[in-house]
């Protein structure tokens, strides 16, 4: 008397694997190597016998690479292929998070772009301005704006006389901005991304353009991790079914 799983009918080659999802044997082989996929069986020349489990393992493993990403991914599947089904949950719930955070950040981005590009700046606001004057508009102290200066937040240059710290226009912004956000709760670290996206993109103006393609890809990505979650559920249960005897 033997015991199989029904996932052991239907067995594939690595190219079988590959043909599905337009990838190479080699890559299918890199794969279970890399224990994305679980171990296959060999047969007695040697070659590799894959199943249904390793069809779904490998289904899943390419949908969650959309919404987690490669090394998220990889852990999430070498965590489900040794059982460990709560470390997996773990990676999966902290991607979540990340995801809400980004959501959040743009709510933020959203909200004090808003202000800033409904604001006519006056002319003397276009002149720099020594950390003292810009503390003081602000309502902090100059050692806060030396603590964002040093997280990445703001970029002063330095007078080449008095070697003393000089706000541009761009950097008054970026400091009502950091200021904005600092106030609704937000992290130095997250503060400085959010920075360096206006900056990138040019300003507030030019960023505010671009908010809207921001939140499609994380829509994007929450869809991905809907799919993903899915084709995981259809590995974890083609992985746990329970066994056939046969004779």
């Amino acid at each position: 008397m033997t015991t199989t799983k029904p996932s052991n009918h239907g067995v594939r080659r690595p190219v079988d694997l590959a043909r599905v999802h337009g990838l190479s044997a080699q890559a299918v082989r890199n794969y279970e190597r890399d224990g994305v996929l679980p171990p296959a069986e060999r047969t007695s020349n040697g070659y590799r016998r894959y199943t249904e489990v390793h069809a779904t393992a490998l289904s899943a493993y390419l949908a969650l690479i959309a919404g987690h990403g490669y090394a998220a991914s990889g852990d999430i599947m070498r965590a489900v292929n040794r059982g460990e089904i709560d470390t997996a949950l773990r990676t999966i719930d902290h991607s979540h998070a990340l995801l809400q955070r980004d959501r959040e950040t743009l709510d933020a981005v959203e909200a004090a772009v808003a202000i800033l590009t409904e604001t006519t700046p006056q002319p003397e606001s276009r002149k720099a301005v020594p950390i003292s004057v810009l503390a003081h508009r602000l309502g902090v102290r100059p050692a806060t704006l030396r603590k964002w200066e040093r997280a990445g937040i703001l970029q002063p240059v330095r007078d080449p006389v008095t070697d003393y710290r000089v706000y541009s226009a761009d950097d008054v912004r970026d400091a009502e901005l950091a200021h904005l956000l600092r106030r609704g709760g937000y992290r130095l670290d997250h503060i400085a991304d959010v920075l360096r996206r206006v900056r990138d993109a040019g300003g507030a103006g030019p960023l505010a353009t671009s908010l809207r393609q921001w939140r499609e890809r994380l829509s994007e990505r929450g869809q991905a991790m809907l799919t993903g979650a899915a084709r995981l559920a259809e590995h974890i249960d083609a992985d746990t079914r329970p066994t056939v005897r046969t004779h």
